[in-house]
């Protein structure tokens, strides 16, 4: 796989981890529904793997920042 087609699937993978981060947030106010949605078993069961969600985010951030260097070069 080329590293343009990693870069590009990273890219992705941040928009994507971004959004589980955000969602499975309980305490990002404009994503807060209500405390009621908080109790609920199905975001109880998505929630619980909040912190693993930061931990692919920061990954695919750290693999997309490495390879846009890498390929494209320092910008300044």
């Amino acid at each position: 796989m080329a590293a343009l087609e990693v870069l590009f699937i990273a890219g992705i993978a941040n928009l994507v981890f971004l959004l589980l981060v955000a969602f499975s947030c309980r305490c990002v106010g404009m994503f807060s529904l209500s405390s009621r949605w908080f109790n609920n078993k199905k975001f109880m069961k998505f929630y619980k793997y909040h912190c693993y969600y930061w931990y692919g985010f920061i990954i695919s951030v750290l693999v997309h920042t490495v390879l846009a260097f890498y390929l494209f070069g320092w910008p300044f």
